[in-house]
């Protein structure tokens, strides 16, 4: 934190970061738990849900709960739990904030059981008082059937929720794993 912050500032700030934590964990539970007010309170009005395929793309908050409906219509039982968060918050706008969280998913799609390992880029915003998700953006190392968890893992299609396997959003896409292995 910076020192240039006075202590009510810091404080806001460390309250401020816990809401956004609570905003991430209540997320996974009102998915798992098909609460859909709940998904639309996570959410700013003009809220955005996005996924780096370009296959989710809604954009406004009654957008985002009618994609939703559409994720549910084709996916069981789900449990959503996620792992690190890291938290800037915009120096300019104290009700703005960006994040990166880690996650992981256990979900039946189709019918069948599936892992999935996933980053959401997100844009925080305060909006009516509370944060919520101004954008989401989904990215995701795997997506398989649980049996084919360690074949697809040595692989680079390892997105395998749709009819034909394609490569997965990250590592291997992202400008640090090519510079790194000079790609």
């Amino acid at each position: 934190m910076s020192d240039s912050l006075t202590l009510e500032q810091r404080i806001r700030r460390l309250e401020d970061r816990e809401e956004i934590r609570e905003l991430v964990a209540r997320y996974g539970i009102v998915i798992d738990d098909r609460v859909i007010d709940g998904i639309a309170d996570c959410f700013t009005v003009d809220g955005a849900f996005r996924s780096r395929d370009g296959v989710l793309d809604a954009r406004g908050r009654e957008a985002v709960v009618a994609q939703f409906h559409g994720r549910f219509a084709v996916l069981g039982p789900s449990n959503h739990f996620t792992h690190d968060q890291i938290i800037e918050f915009d120096p300019e706008d104290p009700d703005r904030a960006t994040g990166l969280v880690t996650s992981h998913a256990e979900v039946v799609r189709h019918g069948e059981a599936m892992w999935t390992a996933l980053r959401y880029e997100d844009e925080y915003r305060r909006e009516d008082g509370r944060w919520r998700f101004a954008d989401r953006l989904l990215s995701f190392l795997y997506y398989v059937r649980v049996e084919e968890y360690a074949s697809a893992m040595a692989g680079r299609e390892r997105m395998r929720a749709y009819a034909e396997p394609a490569e997965a959003d990250f590592p291997e896409k992202l400008p640090s794993w090519k510079r790194y292995y000079g790609e």
